[in-house]
């Protein structure tokens, strides 16, 4: 699912080499990043709690946790889950997730586009992109 907006669909952060981890505080103990982002990826691709954080080297446990704080502070479950049996269990995102993942990843693109020129600027000026022999022009920054 996805925002209605002008601009291309954003790639999948795995797929980003922007540089840019862009975390957003929604309210003081609510906070959304590429973790949370990665993980409800994960969650749709592999229909999966448990494989989702695998994937990522993350324990179930801690997977869970990030799930249940997710489901808590949004109006509406991010993430659906059923309950082991003969054909076993499974977790899917909700509209509502699907729609969260889709906006951060829209954010995460436009705020990459909007600051690249800026981050190549800043790039510039680190000592690994001087040549070999050439100061830094201000060793106390």
């Amino acid at each position: 699912m996805s925002v209605p907006d002008d601009t291309p669909p954003a790639a999948p952060a795995a797929a980003d080499d922007s540089g840019l981890r862009l975390r957003l505080v929604l309210e003081p103990d609510v906070a959304f990043g590429p973790g949370k982002a990665d993980l409800l990826e994960g969650i749709a691709e592999t229909g999966s709690i448990a494989a989702a954080g695998r994937r990522m080297g993350m324990s179930y446990k801690r997977a869970w946790t990030l799930v249940e704080t997710l489901n808590g502070a949004f109006a509406a479950p991010l993430v659906a889950r059923s309950r082991g049996g003969a054909q076993g269990g499974g977790a899917r995102l909700t509209e509502t997730g699907a729609t969260v993942l889709a906006l951060y990843r829209d954010i995460e693109a436009k705020a990459a586009r909007a600051s690249r020129a800026d981050r190549d600027r800043l790039q510039a000026l680190l000592r690994s992109q001087r040549p070999a022999g050439e100061a830094a022009e201000d060793p106390d920054a």
